[in-house]
This record gives C-alpha cells, structure tokens and sequence, in this order.
C-alpha cells in the first residue's frame, strides 16, 4: 500500500510526547519541576491538521503538567498521560471515535510505541529513533523531533488530503 493510500482514509493523529514532541530531553529543576521544549511551527501544524477535521491525541508515559496545558493551547482534548500500555488507549480512543485501525496514524520514537505503530494505517518516527522503529515505520520524518517533525507529517497528511492549501490560504491573502 502507497503512503498516499494510508493517509486519505486518516480521521485520527495520535502523538507521544517525549522524542516526538520535544526533542527527547528531560528537563528537571532542583524541586522536580518538569520542563518541556515545544516546536511552535509544529504546535501550528497540529492546529491546522484539527482544523481539517482530523481527531488529535496525545498518548504518553509520562505526566506532565506542561504536558496538560500545551495539549490545552493546542486545543487537544484527547490527552492521555501515564499510560504503559499504550495500544489499549489507541484501541479505546477508536472505540470511542468509532474508527478502524486503518484511519489512524502514531507518530512515536521507541519501542514502547512498537505496539501502537504496527495496529495503525500509518506508523510515524522520527530520524534519531532506534532501527527497529524505525523499520517499522510507513515514514520517518526528515526533520528531528522537537525541530518540527511534527509539522512536516501535519503537511504531509494535509497536502496528501487535499486540505494543505485551503489551510495555508488565510496566511496567502
């Protein structure tokens, strides 16, 4: 099947956080406080893929208060965190959108998100990801996580959509 084939029939994106996101790194202050980097040309993709009518989700192991309000700032509302099992909340958050497998793609970075990448019509990593995501990943973004990986796949499922330039003609007036 083409990458064109397993992107048009996508209703639902759903992302990890950390190597995805962010850039991987894990900033602690001396109280424990958790610091996250976040792409703004990647936090602008995501608004213009839910603008299309494409669902958004965050699935990711670790809890993060930057984590809840950058997903708030982005207008997410499918954000889970803390989850070790990651293909159940896939197969629950499909549940609940009443969607198949195949009209949805995860964007992840590591092994733990093997499970959720080989059950999904499009599996999304990132350049630094392990081998073994990486192959068994339908696209590997050439931009690194955190750098705006993310906004090039948001491009890519829009452009492969037809939905790239009707969200790009506001800013072309």
């Amino acid at each position: 099947m083409s990458l064109a084939e397993r992107i048009k029939p996508l209703r639902l994106v759903a992302f990890d956080v950390d190597g995805v996101l962010t850039d991987g790194g894990l900033y602690l202050s001396d109280s424990g406080e958790e610091f996250k980097r976040f792409n703004s040309l990647d936090g602008h993709g995501l608004k213009m893929l839910k603008n299309s009518g494409v669902e958004l989700a965050i699935i990711t192991g670790r809890t993060s208060k930057c984590v809840e309000l950058r997903a708030k700032n982005l207008g997410i509302t499918r954000l889970y965190q803390g989850v070790e099992d990651k293909l159940a909340a896939m197969q629950s958050l499909l549940a609940d959108l009443k969607l198949a497998p195949g009209q949805a793609a995860f964007m992840g970075d590591d092994v733990v998100d093997l499970p959720v990448m080989r059950r999904v019509g499009l599996a999304l990593s990132v350049p630094a990801a392990p081998q073994i995501v990486r192959d068994h990943a339908h696209y590997i973004s050439q931009r690194a996580a955190g750098h705006g990986a993310v906004r090039e796949v948001c491009e890519l499922i829009l452009g492969a959509q037809g939905n790239l330039d009707a969200q790009l003609a506001p800013y072309l007036k």
